[in-house]
């Protein structure tokens, strides 16, 4: 009797045991895809009308109302094993690209104006979805078959702004002296970032992709002058004026360089 309440005893202990690693496993694996979701978010792409990154994380209740408004199913919620912040919407051009809706359905299906209908207004009441930023579409030249001299226009004949936002540089291909290269070039101040270029790349894995524009862009500064812009150029007398004055508007003479200069 004393025995088997003993070995009764012992598979309550194995029993608890294992089911406490279950939930330690389970925690560490939710864990993991959270960290690791978080982490990679800055590449992720939202819907149109989004708000930054940080404010729009803010902003969205992860109710999924933009995800069933999306008539292509483009909008999926994130994961614990997907990109971004845990049950925010996003989408992946290679899959399911933005396809443009003129109504665009998603925007004002967010009811916490994670997705501000006001980046779209345009005349009236109508939302242009042209305004959209969702990222931007950049080349990798070397994987680009149109780099190579192979004659592929794919990404921009797909483009829905063709001849705008991809637009295609010809020069002679000096390789066979007889064809031209037709090279892919994004406008970055027309590329919306549908990824409907990246959905139709050729490649095995796409040679264009769109990316956040934080991501996707430079920033140049304040301390470079484009000489041929006149109004670049009086930026930066506006800004040498402001540094001679001090708070109490007085000349400060130490930051007037031109009085220093013997003639």
């Amino acid at each position: 009797m004393e025995k088997n309440n003993f070995n009764s005893s012992r598979r309550d202990a194995l029993k608890k045991l294992f089911k406490g690693t279950g939930f330690l496993g389970m925690g560490g694996t939710l864990w993991t895809g959270l960290s690791s979701g978080l982490a990679k978010g800055e590449l992720v792409l939202r819907p149109p009308a989004a708000l930054d990154e940080p404010n729009f994380i803010k902003a969205c209740i992860k109710c999924g109302a933009c995800v069933e408004a999306c008539p292509y199913d483009s909008l999926k919620l994130a994961t614990v094993n997907t990109e971004g912040a845990l049950g925010a919407p996003h989408f992946e051009p290679r899959e399911v690209p933005c396809y443009m809706c003129p109504t665009v359905p998603c925007v004002p299906a967010c009811p916490s104006g994670a997705l501000d209908i006001t980046k779209l207004q345009a005349e009236g009441d109508q939302m242009d979805i042209n305004k959209s930023r969702m990222g931007l579409a950049v080349v990798h030249k070397e994987t680009c078959i149109a780099f190579w001299g192979i004659q592929c226009d794919a990404c921009y004949r797909a483009c829905p702004l063709i001849d705008e936002a991809i637009t295609l540089q010809y020069e002679k291909n000096e390789r066979t002296g007889k064809h031209a290269y037709l090279k892919p070039v994004i406008n970055s101040d027309i590329c919306t970032g549908c990824g409907i270029c990246e959905h139709a790349c050729v490649t095995e894995l796409p040679a264009i992709k769109v990316l956040p524009i934080d991501v996707s862009t430079g920033k140049v500064g304040n301390h470079y002058v484009k000489g041929w812009d006149t109004k670049d150029e009086q930026r930066i007398n506006n800004s040498q004026h402001n540094a001679t004055e001090s708070d109490d508007g007085s000349l400060d003479y130490l930051n007037d360089w031109e009085s220093l200069i013997d003639d």
